[in-house]
């Protein structure tokens, strides 16, 4: 389904294992006027995408349990979605950031800074290439 065809808000799925950062950014997303679609596991991530793209992503790296966002971006970029990752653990995870290759937003960073990134990817139709300014 192509973004131009979903009628209502913009869904925005935010994959993030801590719970307060999780629900923060839930809330920044909504008062972006977006919607958004909150995950803590790769596995429901990938669910989520399949049950119903998103528009647009923000993807913690570093997840519980050794998991990274890796198979999360990977198939976001398999059906173009754009995404951006955010992220406080960039000494540990560098080498698979660069490997992803998509913008970064540190943290920490206001909530509401990263989920206005995160709509205006959808409206630019960016790939969320590192190419583009973090606020």
């Amino acid at each position: 389904m192509s973004i131009a065809k979903r009628s209502g808000p913009p869904r925005i799925l935010i994959l993030e294992d801590e719970p307060l950062i999780l629900m923060e950014m839930s809330f920044a997303v909504e008062d972006e006027g977006a919607a958004p679609i909150g995950v803590n596991t790769v596995d429901r991530a990938l669910s989520a995408i399949d049950a119903d793209r998103p528009d647009a992503a923000i993807l913690d790296v570093t997840l519980g349990r050794g998991e990274t966002c890796e198979r999360v971006a990977r198939r976001l970029e398999e059906i173009g979605v754009p995404f951006l990752l955010h992220s406080g653990d960039l000494m540990r995870q560098g080498e698979l950031i660069a490997r992803i290759d998509a913008e970064l937003i540190p943290k920490p960073a206001a909530s509401n800074q990263v989920a206005e990134r995160a709509v205006s990817l959808v409206a630019s139709g960016s790939s969320g290439a590192p190419g583009a300014a973090a606020p």
